[in-house]
C-alpha cells in the first residue's frame, strides 16, 4: 500500500512540473511574439518609413535600420486636452492660490473738488421796474464785498414814492406813522437808511438809487445765463464772460439781475466709484487733504449721499459742507478723501488671480493637467483683495496669476 503511494506523489510532482513548464514555455512565446512585433525598421532620411522587416527605402534605397521601441508603462499622449479651445481650457503648470475667508477693512480714496454751495447764493433782484444807468461789476465770476455798488437805478416808480415821502416830512410831520410807512416802503423798494436820511434833510429827489452788494461773494450771472452751481468751469474764457445785463437794459420789478455765490461756505464734492456705495453713509468721518498741501489735513463728516449714479464715469457723489471762512480753498480745487471703512468679512481673491474680459469676470481653476476657466461674480475690492459673491469657493485651487494663461483673442471670441 505505501508503495502505491509513493508512485502517485510522485505522478503528482512531475504533472505539477509538466503544467510550470508548459506555462513558462507559452510566457517565453508571447514575450518573443511581443519582441518581435515592437521590431520596426524604418529609414534614417525618411522616417516616415516603417516596416516590421529588413529591407530597403522605397524613397532614397537606403538601407533601413533596425528601430526597438521599449513596453514600458503606457503614457497618455492624448491630444483630447490641447485641442480644446483656449477659453475653456489651457494645459500647464502654475501657481495657484486659494480663496481665503476672513473679514478686512481699509481705507477707501475718494476724489474731489471744491465746488459752490449754492443753498448759500444770494439772489440779487430788482424791487422795483426801471432802467439800469450804470453797472459797476460787468463779468462773470468777479468778486464782490459786502456794501460794494453793483449798479444805478433810474425808476419811475421810485421817483413817485421819493415825491410823497418828501411831502410827507414837509406837510404832516404830527403824523409820524404816516412818515414811518412811507419810510419803510423807500427801504423795501432797495434805498439804504442813509439814502432816506439825506432824502429828508435835502428834501430833493433821486430818481436814480444805487443798489448795494448784501453779501460779499462771487458774480455768477443772471436767469437768462447758464446757471453755475457747478464746481468746475467750463474753460478759462468763461472768467470773463460778460454779463447778459447791460446799462440802458430796461428790467422788471421782481427779475434777477444775477446771483451772489457765497464763497465763505462752499462743498467738498466726492465722486465715489461704484461697488463701494453700500460701505459709504451719512455722518461717516472723512479726512481731506487738498493739492495746495497734502501734509495739511481737514477733519470731517459727510453730510450727505447723493442716490443718482452718474452714467458716464459709473460713480455717485457725496457731499461735505466746509466753512471756507478760515480755510480760504478756491473753487475747483482738487480734493483728495479718505474714508475708513468699517470691517467686512467675505471670501476674497487677490486681484491678480482673476481678469476682466468686459462684461465677464475669470478664474482658471485648477484640474487634472491644466486649468479650466470659471467666471465669478464680485463685490468690492480693498487694498489688494477682491470679494468673491459666486462662482468659487475656498476649497477650490485657482492660478495664482491669470494674466499669465489668458489668451485675449480667444476670450474676445466666444463673448
Amino acid at each position: 500500500m505505501n508503495k502505491y503511494i509513493k508512485y502517485g506523489l510522485a505522478f503528482i510532482v512531475i504533472s505539477i512540473i509538466g503544467i510550470a513548464i508548459y506555462l513558462f514555455a507559452i510566457k517565453s512565446d508571447n514575450h518573443s511574439e511581443m519582441e518581435h512585433q515592437n521590431e520596426v525598421y524604418t529609414c534614417s532620411m525618411h522616417p516616415e518609413i516603417i516596416r516590421d522587416k529588413p529591407g530597403n527605402c522605397p524613397i532614397c534605397g537606403m538601407t533601413l535600420v533596425k528601430k526597438i521601441t521599449e513596453n514600458n508603462a503606457v503614457e497618455d499622449n492624448s491630444l483630447d486636452n490641447v485641442i480644446k479651445p483656449t477659453d475653456n481650457f489651457i494645459v500647464g503648470n502654475y501657481q495657484t492660490t486659494t480663496a481665503i475667508d476672513t473679514t478686512l477693512s481699509s481705507e477707501i480714496n475718494l476724489p474731489g473738488i471744491v465746488g459752490y454751495d449754492p443753498n448759500s447764493s444770494v439772489n440779487i433782484a430788482a424791487r422795483m421796474s426801471g432802467r439800469i444807468e450804470r453797472m459797476y461789476v460787468n463779468y462773470k465770476y468777479q468778486k464782490v464785498n459786502k456794501g460794494q455798488k453793483l449798479f444805478d437805478l433810474y425808476s419811475p416808480e421810485l421817483l413817485t414814492e421819493q415825491k410823497n415821502f418828501i411831502y410827507m416830512v414837509i406837510n404832516d410831520v404830527e403824523n409820524p406813522s404816516i412818515i414811518d410807512a412811507s419810510r419803510q416802503k423807500l427801504l423795501l423798494y432797495g434805498m439804504t437808511q442813509n439814502q432816506i436820511n439825506a432824502l429828508s434833510n435835502s428834501k430833493k429827489v433821486n430818481p436814480q438809487i444805487t443798489i448795494y452788494s448784501p453779501a460779499s461773494g462771487i458774480i455768477d450771472g443772471t436767469e437768462t445765463m447758464d446757471n453755475t452751481t457747478k464746481p468746475v468751469m467750463q474753460s478759462a474764457s468763461s472768467n470773463t464772460e460778460v454779463l447778459d445785463v447791460k446799462e440802458g437794459n430796461y428790467i422788471n420789478k421782481g427779475e434777477v439781475i444775477f446771483k451772489l455765490l457765497n464763497t465763505d461756505k462752499v462743498w467738498g464734492i466726492f465722486n465715489v466709484f461704484q461697488g463701494y456705495n453700500s460701505l459709504i453713509k451719512a455722518n461717516q468721518s472723512i479726512r481731506i487733504t487738498s493739492e495746495l498741501d497734502k501734509n495739511e489735513f481737514i477733519d470731517a463728516k459727510i453730510n450727505f449721499v447723493e442716490t443718482e449714479l452718474n452714467a458716464a464715469d459709473k460713480t455717485n457723489r457725496i457731499r461735505v459742507y466746509l466753512n471756507n471762512n478760515k480755510l480760504k480753498l478756491p473753487v475747483g480745487l482738487r480734493l483728495q478723501g479718505v474714508v475708513k471703512t468699517n470691517a467686512i468679512k467675505g471670501i476674497w481673491i487677490q486681484k491678480q488671480s482673476m481678469v476682466s474680459i468686459g462684461n465677464k469676470k475669470i478664474v482658471f481653476l485648477k484640474m487634472d493637467n491644466g486649468f479650466k476657466a470659471s467666471s465669478i461674480k464680485t463685490g468690492i475690492e480693498i487694498d489688494d483683495f477682491i470679494q468673491i459673491m459666486e462662482g468659487i469657493s475656498v476649497k477650490d485651487t485657482i492660478a495664482k496669476n491669470a494674466q499669465y494663461l489668458i489668451d485675449s483673442e480667444s476670450f474676445i471670441k466666444t463673448e
